[in-house]
């Protein structure tokens, strides 16, 4: 939990600097695409620093977020066919067949399943691109992705203005408890998914 706490205090940093918005929406972006460092606590740390632009703030993380999946999309659907056979010729039970069958669950169930993946702590880039992967309707990508991530961003962007510098204190005192919470949430998002399937 140290280093989490430790990398929490180096994001609120941030928000002292004229770098911050440009800064979130560039991980906002590669976040949705390939980059593993979600652009939660850069959106806080801002929304800190000045209150009055905290909805402003959740809207360039979810346009740079929606931007990143479509860059996600992107990448699934150009890339798979080259590397395909390197998945079904080396990766223990990632068959022909075993695709096949998340395929046809993709295409019935995609729009839940990029909308969960937006809302949730669940890593949003494996959905952006495996999106592109079963060339899921790219409209309905957006539109599951823009309601999503614009949910997720402005409802912490809200909570902050709401409560203002407050809340810094309460997340300190109780920290290890919202990383807890938080873990269980991915862990919960992963298993919709797989039940869901």
């Amino acid at each position: 939990m140290k280093i989490f706490k430790k990398l929490y205090d180096w994001v609120l940093h941030w928000a002292e600097t004229p770098y911050g918005p440009l800064a979130l929406a560039l991980l906002a972006l590669a976040e949705s695409s390939f980059f593993p460092i979600p652009p939660d606590p850069l959106l806080i740390a801002l929304c800190l620093g000045s209150l009055k632009k905290s909805l402003r703030f959740a809207l360039y993380t979810s346009i740079a977020s929606v931007v990143g999946g479509a860059v996600g999309y992107g990448i699934g659907l150009t890339v798979w066919e080259a590397v395909d056979s390197f998945f079904f010729k080396y990766i223990p039970g990632f068959t022909p067949e075993t695709f096949a069958y998340v395929l046809d669950h993709y295409q019935k169930k995609g729009f839940l399943f990029v909308f969960l993946a937006g809302l949730t702590p669940i890593p949003y880039k494996v959905f952006t691109i495996a999106s592109g992967v079963f060339r899921m309707n790219f409209p309905l990508f957006l539109l599951a992705s823009i309601i999503s991530r614009s949910l997720r961003f402005f409802a912490v962007a809200a909570l902050f203005k709401r409560f203002g510098p407050g809340i810094k204190g309460f997340i300190d005192r109780y920290f290890n408890l919202l990383a807890f919470a938080f873990f269980l949430l991915l862990v919960g998002g992963f298993l919709a998914v797989k039940y869901l399937i």
